[in-house]
């Protein structure tokens, strides 16, 4: 049996061989990791040490990575190649790396299968749009283009070079680069602007495009449907507003719905909606747009030296109405379908037109007017006419419309939004498959002057999906100002055919002599009753019309033959 103290000392040895052995094991410890950490340091100085084995698996792989990045790229760059004439957009982009030699283009064959052309403002698809409008004069197709901001008037004088800009040319497989103009002319929607202006009268802008310009609902557009039957039945010419006017007020008078007896009527509520939008209008300066000399076609479709001619339309006094201006582009479109003869596929168009700020011609359309864009847009392409779409988001094109554009050349797109969101979604559905590029990520990290693009191949089968570095323009990318655009366009020589406004005789006029003579003839009857002549009433429809300040003008002249009505085109406008 052991003693208290015998116990304590055994514990006590028993503590230190614990302690013993506890050190041993935290120094073994410690020789451990300072092991590994020199062995961690060892290897990483292998591997970055000059011809040891590390660096070249290092550079193997990246090489691997750089030769994956180039077959991706020429792969994506063999769907653009094309035997004949090509319009040069730019260099694929593959692995954040630009391949100059891998190239992006859009065949002269397929320009009149349409195309759009989007992107966040600031994203470069304005520039895109000038690049393209260059090349095509360079190749002597006409362009008729909505500069609706002013922003491409640098088109008619060479750009500025500088080093950043021949660096993105040269990258961007453009390594010839040098400034160069372009042929342009200047108009002006209405007589309000700087350029050239440019009018149409009523007659020929037909019933939906007005009802588009005036905002009236489809009611209210059957209704003026039916004032210009009436007015092209009995050989009224509507020139300007102030014929529009007087034939609403003669058909809501009493001879007026005598005349419309088994065709229906025109009542005044709907009548007064009209009349107080075409007051609104020519506040706005509509006034200055409807009249003649009209707009001849061929004026848009002129060669110069060999190069197209850029026809640039601004808005002129139609600022306050934006969606006037678009709607006027639409009647250029149909009288342009109207006009043309059928001339099937061509190894070039004729003509392209580009729309910028495309969704102001959709929004609040009425069915009729999207039905008649859809089926110009479809139909137009076999007169050899091609057209462009520039807009923020591809939803702004209706689905219908959208599924004619045959080219996408997508800029960033900004998803901050639910709404952006489910943008970008659409917008990433309407593309072809690609294993090369995540769409979705891709749209919403695309550079400035960057654009995500498929096309229509000569076979007129989608090329494969390009992320692409834009070319520059070779003009000048910015405005010459207003003081340059008002010299050369009262130098062209559109400015003798278009810069004074005729007034003739027309509706107005023919109205208020019939107003007048029925009059008199009542006074001739009363005369010879021996009554005395009565004195006009003061609110009869001839004081109406005769004493209104705004049909105190000039004369109008009608150009139709009385009794004959005038045939129209799909969308309602005068067939020339």
């Amino acid at each position: 049996m052991t003693t208290p103290q015998e116990r304590a000392a055994a514990a006590r040895k028993a503590a230190e061989e614990a302690a013993r052995i506890a050190a041993e094991a935290a120094a073994a410890a410690e020789a451990a990791e300072k092991e590994a950490a020199d062995q961690e340091a060892a290897d990483k100085a292998a591997e970055t040490a000059p011809g040891s084995d590390g660096k070249a698996k290092t550079a193997a792989a990246g090489a691997d990575s750089a030769a994956e990045d180039e077959a991706a790229a020429q792969e994506i760059a063999a769907g653009y190649a094309m035997e004949g004439p090509a319009l040069e957009l730019g260099a694929v982009i593959v692995g954040d790396t630009v391949h100059p030699d891998a190239r992006v283009r859009i065949p002269m064959k397929t320009m009149n299968r349409h195309g759009l052309v989007a992107g966040a403002t600031g994203t470069g698809k304005t520039k895109t749009v000038q690049g393209i409008a260059e090349q095509l004069s360079a190749a002597g197709v006409p362009v008729v283009l909505a500069d609706i901001k002013g922003d491409l008037s640098g088109l008619a004088q060479p750009g500025q070079a500088n080093d950043k800009l021949l660096a993105r040319a040269r990258e961007t497989g453009d390594p010839d680069w040098k400034p160069q103009g372009f042929p342009c002319e200047f108009v002006s929607l209405g007589t309000g602007g700087i350029g050239v202006p440019i009018r149409a009268t009523i007659t020929s802008f037909g019933p939906i495009l007005l009802s588009k310009a005036l905002g009236l609902n489809e009611t209210q557009e059957s209704t003026l449907g039916l004032i210009f039957h009436w007015s092209d039945r009995n050989g009224l010419a509507l020139l300007d507003l102030k014929d529009l006017r007087a034939v609403i007020q003669y058909l809501t008078g009493p001879e007026g719905k005598k005349d419309l007896e088994g065709i229906g009527g025109v009542s005044a509520q709907t009548a007064g909606v009209i009349l107080r939008a075409l007051v609104n209008l020519e506040a706005d300066g509509g006034d200055t747009f409807f009249g003649e000399p009209e707009l001849e076609p061929a004026d848009l479709m002129r060669t110069a030296g060999g190069q197209g001619v850029i026809t640039l339309f601004e808005l002129g006094a139609q600022a306050a109405r934006p969606q006037m201006f678009s709607t006027f582009l639409m009647w250029v479109l149909a009288d342009l379908f109207q006009t043309l003869p059928e001339v099937g596929d061509m190894d070039k168009p004729k003509l392209v037109f580009i729309f910028d700020e495309a969704h102001l011609l959709f929004t609040g359309a009425s069915k009729a007017f999207l039905n008649q864009v859809e089926q110009t847009v479809k139909l137009i392409r076999s007169k050899g006419v091609g057209v462009f779409f520039c807009t923020q988001l591809p939803t702004d094109i209706p689905n219908p419309v959208l599924s004619q554009l045959g080219a996408r050349i997508q800029h960033a797109l900004r998803a901050f939004t639910p709404e952006d969101q489910a943008a970008l979604s659409k917008t990433v559905r309407t593309y072809p498959k690609t294993a090369t590029y995540d769409l979705e990520k891709a749209l919403t990290s695309l550079g400035i002057g960057e654009a995500v693009v498929t096309v229509l191949s000569e076979q007129g089968a989608p090329t494969p999906v390009a992320w692409a570095r834009m070319q520059p323009p070779r003009s000048l990318m910015d405005t010459i100002g207003d003081d340059g655009i008002r010299s050369r366009a009262q130098q062209s020589t559109l400015y003798g055919k278009y810069g004074t406004t005729i007034d003739a005789e027309s509706a107005y006029e023919i109205l208020t002599a019939k107003i007048q003579a029925t009059a008199r003839q009542q006074a001739d009857a009363a005369a010879a009753k021996g009554s005395v002549r009565p004195a006009p009433q003061e609110d009869s429809l001839a004081e109406k019309i005769v004493n209104n300040p705004a049909f105190k003008n000039f004369l109008r002249s009608a150009a139709t033959v009385a009794g004959r009505e005038i045939s129209r085109s799909i969308f309602g406008t005068r067939k020339r």
